[in-house]
């Protein structure tokens, strides 16, 4: 992956390198599936939605019962990847120095007093919050900074956080006492909720069959951050067309009650829906996509396939909708079903 897309190349030259360069992220995003099928058995679909969001620089809210194996396919992941990987378990009662990173007074030879600052664990490449609903407000906060803009400020000083830089939350479900909820505009920062189910049968008997031996698997090193980089560059230079941006402003100006598109359902089940971020993401999502499997534009079944760890955090639905027994992700469905294609412009 050492080769580079030029946009200054002539454009045969710079459509045959893109074809090649794009092929081979194909190959390498099919590697980095079956390394990590060494250790995680199945859950494909949340592995590719994860891949996405690293290379298109989004971060990630993993929801899941305890014992999925959330914590040990991110960490997996890292190493796949090559890069530098830390954990924060969120307790109550953490702080947000303990995150970010503190300044401590320090004492020379001479004894001379100096301040120095000592980097806290979000100074990594993949920060895995385990747990993230497990800490108050404040402590919570202190990752915004870190995952809108990429840098973390303490007192008068901003320290830029390493390239690249992505955070994984995780959180439990099923357990809500003592917990505090994301609130809204945290939420808005992660570009996908992926929720991990259950195995299935056989999926879950080749689990107990091959951790259950006391083998130890070596995994291999696929790329590394200067590589994930290069490639967050090939993925923005996926084309998207007028076509599939007029789509995804239908899809996501459906999800608001207010607005005179909206369909019926939504008027009547949702408070609130997405904002300009989620077509963001829906575009970035799709480029990821089509760019894993070696294409060179979005296409519609791209935004669709992500529409729903996308949307499913940023539709708020009403109790008339719990009531009826309509989720976020039902709701979803529907809307990718009710919404059509914009037309397409025939030139005579």
């Amino acid at each position: 992956m050492s080769e580079t897309f030029s946009p200054n190349q002539p454009t045969g030259q710079r459509t045959r390198n893109l074809n090649d360069v794009l092929q081979e992220f194909g190959q390498h995003c099919r590697l980095m599936q079956d390394e990590l099928g060494k250790i995680i058995i199945g859950q494909q679909a949340v592995v590719k939605q994860i891949f996405a969001a690293i290379f298109t620089r989004g971060h990630c809210l993993l929801e899941g019962v305890p014992g999925l194996a959330k914590t040990l396919m991110v960490s997996t992941i890292s190493r796949i990847l090559d890069m530098e990987f830390k954990r924060i378990q969120f307790t109550p009662d953490l702080m947000p120095s303990d995150i970010t990173g503190t300044t401590v007074l320090d004492e020379d030879d001479r004894g001379k007093r100096n301040f120095r600052f000592v980097q806290g664990p979000v100074f990594t490449n993949i920060l895995l919050a385990d747990e993230i609903n497990r800490t108050p407000p404040k402590t919570q906060a202190a990752l915004l900074q870190a995952m809108q803009e990429r840098e973390v400020t303490v007192g008068q000083t901003t320290y830029q956080l390493p390239d690249p830089f992505f955070t994984i939350a995780t959180q439990n479900p099923i357990e809500q006492e003592g917990t505090y909820p994301l609130p809204e505009a945290q939420l808005d920062r992660f570009m996908f909720n992926i929720k991990i189910d259950y195995p299935t049968l056989e999926e879950e008997e080749k689990i107990l069959s091959t951790t259950t031996r006391g083998e130890r698997v070596d995994i291999r090193k696929i790329m590394n951050g200067k590589v994930v980089a290069n490639l967050q560059k090939l993925v923005g230079s996926i084309a998207v067309s007028q076509y599939i941006v007029q789509y995804v402003a239908r899809l996501v100006r459906a999800t608001r009650p207010k607005d005179p598109t909206a369909p019926k359902m939504i008027k009547e089940l949702v408070d609130w829906g997405g904002g300009p971020r989620a077509g963001q993401y829906l575009i970035h999502g799709g480029k990821a996509v089509a760019a894993m499997e070696g294409r060179f534009s979005v296409s519609i079944d791209d935004i669709q396939s992500v529409a729903i760890p996308v949307l499913r955090h940023r539709i708020s639905t009403n109790f008339q909708a719990q009531a009826e027994g309509m989720s976020n992700e039902s709701l979803i469905e529907k809307l990718l079903e009710t919404i059509p294609t914009p037309p397409i412009e025939k030139f005579v």
